[in-house]
């Protein structure tokens, strides 16, 4: 008979936005067979942060030390990880082999944790709000546990419009933001032939491009083998932009990237989003506008 997996709660980055829910989104990974160790504390919070840099640190720490987790899933993103990350021991992090998933704000951790050790982390849910909304998501929670559990992972995804591509690099991205933010830090990995995935949450489309042509101006786009958008919502389009929206955005730049660009990831701030191989292994694949990809390149966990 296997152990249950233990699972810890960090909170890398903001405070829950209603503490109301927390015990929710924990009952919710218990019934998904996982023994959870919350680090969070409601009445740590300071200002817009889950607790103070110097008690976020100590949870990161802690929670990779604890011989009884496997996977470390950050509490919710917003903003706090950059302030840490010239104090998180990331070859220390790596060695625990512990899974650390996440998104938004949490690619921060996965950006610099590729840069300085090479180690494989997972862009997937958060505590808030992927397990302690009132109706979780069934292909959120499955793609989750598969992904952990398999060794391998595939998902696949409708890229209309995308063109036929056959490639295979390590992936990488996730939030757009964080990636332009960290250009040119330490902390922004060199990644060379790569399959690059980006999200974003209320971003204009003009923004999305500015931040797109950042990376292509610094020769990033031109180092990876194609390029995956996810997610981009919760934007307002107003009457000055005359006509220009995501779907033109998109068809500029793939007039000026000699990189595909393909379309359709179900990945980022949404209900139902696959958890990514942040720094694994990846072949992609599109026919005719249905896209694959297939991840390798970590342990499986043994255990649900």
């Amino acid at each position: 008979m296997t152990s249950p997996i233990g699972i810890a709660i960090v909170a890398a980055s903001g405070g829950a936005m209603d503490d109301s829910v927390i015990q929710r989104g924990l009952l919710a990974l218990e019934q998904q067979g996982f023994t959870v160790h919350n680090y969070y504390q409601p009445e740590q919070k300071y200002q817009r942060f889950g607790a103070t840099d110097a008690v976020r640190i100590e949870q990161i720490h802690a929670a990779a030390d604890n011989p009884d987790v496997q996977v470390v899933m950050a509490l919710r993103g917003g903003y706090g990880l950059s302030r840490l990350l010239p104090q998180l021991d990331f070859q220390h992090l790596a060695d625990s082999g512990k899974r650390f998933v996440g998104h938004s704000d949490f690619t921060a951790f996965q950006l610099a944790l590729l840069a300085k050790t090479g180690a494989v982390s997972f862009a997937g849910p958060m505590l808030c709000d992927d397990f302690s909304r009132t109706e979780t998501s069934d292909f959120t929670i499955k793609n989750f546990v598969d992904c952990l559990h398999g060794g391998t992972h595939a998902i696949s995804f409708d890229a209309a419009g995308s063109r036929d591509v056959s490639v295979a690099g390590k992936l990488w991205g996730s939030n757009l933001a964080m990636l332009t933010h960290l250009i040119g830090t330490p902390f922004f990995p060199e990644v060379d032939g790569g399959i690059l995935f980006v999200e974003d949450v209320g971003e204009h489309p003009y923004r999305v491009e500015r931040m797109i042509l950042q990376l292509h101006y610094a020769g990033i786009l031109a180092k990876q083998r194609a390029i995956v958008l996810g997610d981009f919502s919760a934007y307002q389009l107003g009457p000055n932009d005359n006509g220009y929206n995501f779907d033109e955005m998109v068809r500029y730049l793939r007039g000026i990237i000699p990189v595909p660009i393909l379309t359709g990831l179900p990945f980022g701030h949404i209900k139902d989003k696959a958890t990514l191989a942040f720094g694994g292994d990846a072949q992609l694949s599109c026919v005719d506008g249905k896209a694959e990809l297939r991840m390798s390149g970590w342990l499986p966990l043994s255990g649900l």
